[in-house]
């Protein structure tokens, strides 16, 4: 009698030969899918990770239901056959189940229901082979979801999950989705589903998935509502600080122009000593030919006193917020600076604090824009 060697798993033998026709168990699909394309670079119809012959065997397996011992009943009637000892391997709680079976009866059977017989069919498959067909996926993806969810099978549950973030989920279906995400402990997707309900609130409100909610879960419902209050709100509040931040922005830029006008001079205006040339290059301050046109204005104006022309009373404010951005007044060239600095010693306490605040935004939003108030370059000759 001819001997064969074996290996001990456990502590059940199994010999060499008979390991080395059974098909190895698939792992956990932890590595990258092949859409289309198996390992040897066959095609498949649908994804897995695992070579097309693996794949082929454990299919074979569940399609033949070769010495199945457990039927699983589904709705309508219907039965799957499958392996107690593959099932449990891959669903611990499949695993708790078939331990509370009968085990009088030689074929153990276990009910899945509430899901179409095909989606029940599909998760069984899974538990084979690790594989799926995208068709099949598409349809039952929701279904899908909830038995892994209920069965503990991460792997097929982490599926559903990047095939409904990735295209299945629709305005139409997030609120079903969204309500299923919280039930079945995907932080992931109910974050998404969340994100997507309120970036499309209002064509959401009109599905028939949040009618239902609203009767079902009112108290989910006004949690959503008030999510978008608060959403619109903070909305509301970025536009404003980002409105506000701009107008900073033009003030730091008119105080830019205003110095090059009085200083250096432009095209056609500038200090009594400077030498106007023709064809001269554009200027490169944005703000200064408004600011030309209002210090035009300012130098011929009638009514030029504080209050009596809103143009002048605009330049008034100009050269005061100069005054208190300005280092050193007494060699500055623009008008006023000193006067201004000596009739600030003599405001009230609340304008002080007005004027302090916008020369404060004005500066820190320039450092958010990414530039000094003065360029070390021009700091050293602005003043002279």
């Amino acid at each position: 009698m001819c001997k064969v060697d074996t290996i001990h798993e456990g502590s059940a033998p199994v010999s060499k030969e008979v390991s080395q026709t059974i098909p190895p168990w698939p792992g956990p699909v932890t590595n990258n899918f092949h859409k289309g394309l198996s390992i040897d670079g066959s095609p498949q119809r649908g994804y897995s990770c695992v070579s097309t012959a693996t794949k082929d065997s454990w299919e074979g397996l569940f399609d033949e239901g070769y010495r199945a011992d457990v039927s699983v009943n589904t709705d309508d009637g219907g039965i799957i056959y499958a392996h107690a000892n593959i099932l449990g391997m891959a669903s611990p709680a499949m695993k708790g189940l078939l331990k509370q079976s009968s085990r009088f009866r030689r074929q153990r059977s276990i009910s899945i229901l509430g899901v179409p017989h095909d989606a029940v069919r599909v998760f069984i498959r899974f538990l084979y082979s690790s594989c799926y067909e995208k068709r099949e996926m598409e349809e039952f993806v929701v279904h899908l979801l909830v038995l892994s969810h209920v069965y503990l099978v991460p792997q097929l549950k982490q599926e559903c999950e990047k095939k409904l973030e990735h295209g299945l989920l629709t305005t139409e279906n997030v609120v079903d989705i969204f309500q299923l995400a919280l039930l079945c402990d995907a932080p992931r997707l109910s974050l998404i589903c969340h994100r997507m309900i309120l970036k499309n609130f209002k064509t959401v409100c009109t599905t028939t998935g949040w009618k239902v909610m609203k009767n079902s879960h009112p108290a989910l419902e006004k949690e959503l509502v008030e999510s978008m209050i608060e959403e619109d709100n903070r909305q509301k509040e970025r536009i404003k600080k980002l409105n506000e931040r701009k107008i900073y922005l033009l003030l730091y830029e008119a105080m830019e122009a205003l110095v090059h006008i009085y200083k250096d001079g432009c095209q056609t205006i500038g200090p009594s000593d400077k030498d106007f040339k023709e064809n001269q290059a554009p200027c490169k301050y944005v703000a200064c030919k408004g600011l030309e046109l209002l210090v035009r204005h300012f130098a011929g104006c009638k009514l030029r006193v504080p209050g009596g022309c809103i143009h002048c009373k605009r330049m008034w404010q100009l050269l005061e917020l100069h005054s208190r951005l300005c280092a050193n007044s007494h060699t500055c060239r623009v008008p006023l600076c000193r006067n201004f600095k000596e009739r600030i010693k003599k405001q009230s306490k609340k304008d002080e604090i007005r004027w302090k605040m916008l020369v404060k935004k004005i500066l820190r939003t320039k450092r958010i824009a990414g530039a000094p108030f003065i360029s070390s370059a021009k700091a050293s000759s602005l003043w002279q």
